[in-house]
């Protein structure tokens, strides 16, 4: 539904297939006894539990191309200033296991691809999710070359959170006010903190008020608001942007997709912004 919305409504935006994660390349983030397992089917049932997807060849590919997809969305960004992945933000991956309808964690792969290709040398997740990035958080928790900024509910999955870089827990009912005064605080500590030579943008849908499991209440503006200070900051920086959509519950599919669709199409003009005024990222 998203694409085809993309499609009809953003002539600007040029599609192309995902493409196929390696097991070397989820190995950046992933044990290799985990890909391993999951490539052969042979997780136990608790596993498959946890991740919340019955396995099937299917599933795996899916999980390969997601995160292909937020690769190539880090490659396009380099030199078109912005791209989107429209899955991804699979954060709740661990190294050792999968979790949350997460298989393998996109953002840390590609971030650690970024890296091992010498395109960057710093990155920066920004996760907007409204569930905390706990696997991104573990993976990345003694790699001082990647910094993880978590925006998320309080009380909300995972119960158990892990420690990002900077964490803002956000009571239950959170509106945009206050939750726009909080990721303006946690941009300016990560950039005083952190010079990051790439961003990746979790923009999850989920903390939209209609979300059956985001318990925020953030509207439709509220959220624009939020995309437009994370392209904005990019923007300020000359930054390169790569967003991948995340997470989305909506009680009515079409307010998840068109949360989704906003924030492409806040994208899209931040492309336009860029090439208009020759910003060079």
């Amino acid at each position: 539904m998203l694409r085809q919305a993309v499609a009809a409504t953003l002539p600007v935006v040029e599609f192309a297939e995902a493409p196929h994660a390696t097991d070397g390349v989820l190995a950046l983030a992933h044990h290799p006894a985990y890909i391993r397992k999951v490539v052969a089917g042979s997780l136990s049932t608790e596993e498959q539990k946890a991740i919340g997807f019955p396995w099937s060849p299917e599933m795996v590919e899916r999980s390969r191309r997601s995160t292909g997809a937020t690769i190539a969305a880090c490659r396009s960004a380099m030199t078109d200033g912005v791209a989107i992945n429209l899955a991804g933000g699979t954060h709740h991956a661990q190294a050792d296991r999968g979790e949350g309808f997460c298989v393998f964690n996109d953002a840390a792969i590609a971030a650690r691809l970024m890296q091992a290709e010498r395109q960057v040398a710093r990155v920066v997740i920004i996760d907007l999710d409204v569930h905390q990035g706990n696997g991104t958080a573990a993976i990345l928790a003694r790699d001082d070359s990647v910094f993880t900024l978590s925006l998320h509910g309080e009380h909300n999955y995972p119960f158990t959170k892990m420690q990002s870089d900077l964490d803002v827990a956000l009571p239950d009912g959170t509106t945009d006010e206050a939750y726009l005064a909080a990721l303006n605080m946690a941009l300016t500590e990560m950039f005083a903190r952190f010079s990051p030579q790439l961003i990746i943008y979790l923009a999850g849908a989920d903390p939209h008020e209609g979300d059956r499991l985001g318990r925020l209440k953030l509207t439709m503006a509220g959220l624009a608001a939020r995309d437009r200070m994370v392209l904005q900051s990019a923007r300020e920086r000359s930054l390169p942007l790569a967003v991948a959509m995340a997470g989305g519950y909506g009680k009515q599919i079409e307010e998840t997709v068109a949360v989704h669709l906003q924030t492409v199409s806040l994208a899209a003009e931040h492309f336009n912004e860029c090439r208009r005024n020759r910003v060079s990222v």
